[in-house]
């Protein structure tokens, strides 16, 4: 059939530039690239940032989500697509953007470094916040959908009942979403680790500080092209991984799951 020659077209499309980067992985050397100083501090830092943006997102995001999802106010769209403009802007204008607010003379940045000594650029806060900006969305998306879709027959029967809102949100609501709250933390997760425009142009690429795993990639590419190769590598693996086990456990439909 057409259909499935354009698949199998559409498949080897996607597939060729990962096989030919496996190609030219110097694999007799990877794990002593792995383990240099400059590649375990950049997989370091990238873990750890992106876990803090991925449970910033979480902080952050949830609430907002529900509030879009289940308040009605003047203006919803235009708060929704402010909230989801970050998934659309090209990266480099993100860190612009964020220099303006948060940089050394923006909105925020100034009286946050005149009052409390605080400098987001170029600082591995900075990084943490730029990968938060751009990974939110994400959850944002999930989670509301989720809201969005859920039965409210027994969140109004646990305020029938007296539960108040909150005990109501975390012990009715949160399970129910529970999938969808986990999806989305791991693509924000997902998104964080892999962020790579709007930090470069928020907080720079200083080795140890705020040098990611993507950032190693891309200056690595000049100087030590083997490395740049191998942690490309290592963090393509982790990606297929989130997203096979993501779509294996949350996001495949229960019908499905039993089969």
């Amino acid at each position: 059939m057409p259909a499935i020659a354009i698949a199998i077209a559409a498949i080897a499309f996607f597939a060729l530039p990962f096989l030919g980067l496996l190609w030219r992985v110097p694999w007799s050397s990877a794990w002593g690239i792995i383990t240099e100083a400059d590649s375990r501090d950049a997989l370091r830092l990238s873990i750890e940032c992106s876990l803090l943006a991925a449970l910033l997102s979480v902080i952050l995001g949830v609430p907002l989500a529900w509030v879009l999802a289940r308040i009605e106010f003047p203006g919803r769209s235009v708060v929704r697509a402010l909230c989801l403009l970050s998934l659309v802007l090209p990266p480099v204008v993100a860190g612009v953007a964020l220099f303006s607010a948060y940089g050394r003379r923006g909105m925020l940045g100034a009286p946050l470094a005149d009052w409390f000594g605080v400098r987001l650029p170029y600082s591995t806060a900075g990084v943490v916040i730029a990968q938060t900006f751009v990974a939110m969305p994400f959850l944002i998306l999930t989670v509301e959908a989720a809201l969005r879709g859920l039965d409210r027959g027994p969140e109004e029967a646990a305020r029938t009942l007296g539960a108040t809102s909150w005990y109501s949100f975390r012990r009715v609501t949160v399970p129910a979403i529970r999938p969808a709250l986990i999806a989305g933390t791991v693509l924000a997760w997902a998104r964080a680790l892999g962020e790579f425009g709007a930090t470069i142009t928020f907080a720079g690429n200083l080795p140890g500080t705020t040098q990611t795993a993507p950032l190693a990639v891309y200056r690595a590419l000049e100087v030590h092209p083997d490395q740049a190769l191998v942690l490309s590598v290592v963090l393509i693996v982790i990606s297929f991984l989130v997203l096979i086990a993501l779509r294996d456990r949350w996001l495949t439909p229960p019908s499905e799951q039993s089969r």
